[in-house]
């Protein structure tokens, strides 16, 4: 079989774990939209944003440019899979990502142009890829998300991998078919190895771990008092307060950011890169550079609840400053082999 098909057949297998679910804010639907698909100005966006967290951010670009965006919406791996799969037959011009590990797979393809050097500048060295081949336009961290009537501050762990540990045990929620735990069991196979990562899957099962579809749910959960302590991203606070018509420090749960540059502090991104057939289009790049603009970014802070990845542009209110966290050595570029994580995820037994 062809390398290309045997990465978009994983990359399809992988993608058919978070089907219906909401995480990471990834698509649900594969469909197609856009605004007047006639315009004589439009650019083809695969998207693996969440098209009610991100349209009305792309409707804002066409209002400020008359650039018209053809949306195509699904999740992250599913788009990342029919990239693979088509080619440079492709219609898309931009691939608007939900996590790295995509834009990854995606560039180790070829497919992807080099971006110009004043717009990978514009983003930490951490957050693009070195090549640039691909640029984050926000970022999320993972945390501990818990109840601090059921866990006192003093005893949250100091790594993640304490929490295979007996004082843990029945009381961490997790989403094993969510794409950002894949993604952080990857990071750990990066930073560690596989056996380091096996090892915690291992524990992580026979510690009664409580399973849920999202990440959402997990926080839910936290809150309600269900479970004490939960491994989400540091957005689902801000959603659920929002939800609520509340504020996340109204909320009965606390994030527990981990220290020393734990895998379990991993910061992934959502970021674009760009097709070849579209190196040369001025209305991708005017795209590009608009969501590193500080209206965009801004927008990924106050609405979304992601870190903005440029200077100059505010953090949610209720997280600690990107530059302030200390984030894992990881390249991420490297977390880009899916395939093996979830075939590890399944084999551990927190997936059906």
């Amino acid at each position: 079989m062809p390398a290309t098909r045997r990465i978009a057949r994983a990359l399809l297998a992988a993608s058919l774990l978070t089907v219906g679910l909401a995480a990471c804010g990834s698509g649900e639907e594969d469909k197609a939209t856009g605004s007047d698909q006639s315009a004589d100005k439009q650019i083809t966006v695969y998207s693996g944003r969440n098209e009610q967290l991100i349209k009305p951010l792309l409707d804002k670009f066409t209002e400020q440019t008359g650039i018209a965006v053809n949306a195509r919406y699904a999740n992250t791996a599913q788009l990342a899979a029919q990239l693979v799969e088509e080619g440079d037959k492709s219609p898309a011009d931009v691939f608007l990502a939900q996590d790295a590990g995509a834009l990854g797979t995606v560039a180790k393809q070829g497919m992807f142009s080099t971006l110009p050097e004043a717009t990978t500048a514009k983003v930490p060295a951490t957050y693009r890829a070195g090549n640039g081949q691909w640029v984050g336009v926000s970022a999320r961290a993972r945390v501990l998300a818990y109840n601090p009537d059921l866990v006192p501050a003093d005893q949250l762990p100091a790594s993640v991998f304490d929490l295979t540990g007996p004082a843990w045990k029945g009381k961490v929620g997790v989403a094993p078919t969510n794409a950002s735990f894949q993604a952080f069991i990857t990071a750990i196979r990066v930073q560690h190895d596989d056996a380091k990562a096996e090892e915690f899957l291992r524990g992580l099962k026979a510690n009664d771990p409580q399973i849920r579809d999202g990440n959402g749910k997990i926080l839910e959960d936290v809150i309600s008092g269900a479970i004490p302590a939960g491994l989400i991203n540091h957005y689902y606070l801000g959603e659920v307060a929002k939800e609520q018509g509340t504020t996340p420090d109204a909320l009965k749960a606390k994030l527990h950011f981990f220290p020393g540059g734990d895998t379990g502090g991993l910061v992934n991104v959502a970021g674009v890169g760009v097709l070849k057939r579209a190196a040369d289009n001025p209305d991708v790049q005017t795209f590009v550079d608009f969501l590193l603009g500080t209206e965009a970014q801004t927008y990924f802070a106050e609405q979304t609840y992601e870190y903005p990845v440029i200077d100059g542009a505010p953090a949610p209110a209720f997280v600690p400053a990107l530059a302030d966290l200390a984030v894992p050595q990881i390249d991420l570029n490297d977390l880009d082999t899916l395939d093996a994580t979830v075939s590890m995820i399944k084999n551990s037994g927190l997936v059906p």
